[in-house]
């Protein structure tokens, strides 16, 4: 379940200087826990730097992610909201990131799967927007997960 993996993995921020930064700081949690290694976080800026801002998959909100070659270590999902948003390439701005790490490529594209089919909903999107704590959107998710959006 998508919701477990966010415990102790989320970050709110007023302001933040880069895109790339973003994705460092978003990812710092699963760095932290030994879920990934600092390799994945450069990996997943080199992405968005040769492909363009695909990982932004509605407006103001990205997934960041890459290939796992050795730099993931354990499945995990992290969660960043800025007050401010930053803008990717392509003048895209992001105000919240879901960072995507997983073992092998069929984990990975289940999670960016089931994400986007919640983050298709609007109400739900919206909702991802406005929380303001850990346990907002943990409780957000789950109730997505529970509805099976």
């Amino acid at each position: 379940m998508l919701s477990s993996y966010l415990v102790n993995n989320t970050n709110f921020l007023d302001d933040i200087s880069s895109w790339e930064d973003s994705i460092r700081v978003a990812a710092q949690p699963l760095l932290d826990k030994g879920n990934i290694t600092s390799q994945y976080i450069e990996d997943m800026i080199n992405n968005v730097n040769t492909n363009g801002s695909y990982v932004v998959i509605v407006p103001g909100i990205a997934m960041p992610h890459a290939r796992n070659e050795g730099g993931v270590l354990k499945t995990g999902v992290s969660f960043l909201k800025l007050k401010n948003p930053v803008l990717f390439p392509d003048e895209k701005a992001v105000q919240i990131l879901f960072v995507l790490a997983a073992e092998d490529n069929e984990g990975h594209l289940d999670l960016i799967s089931d994400l986007s089919s919640m983050l298709i909903d609007e109400d739900i999107m919206r909702k991802v927007k406005e929380v303001e704590s850990e346990d907002e959107i943990i409780e957000l998710i789950q109730f997505a997960e529970e509805q099976d959006i």
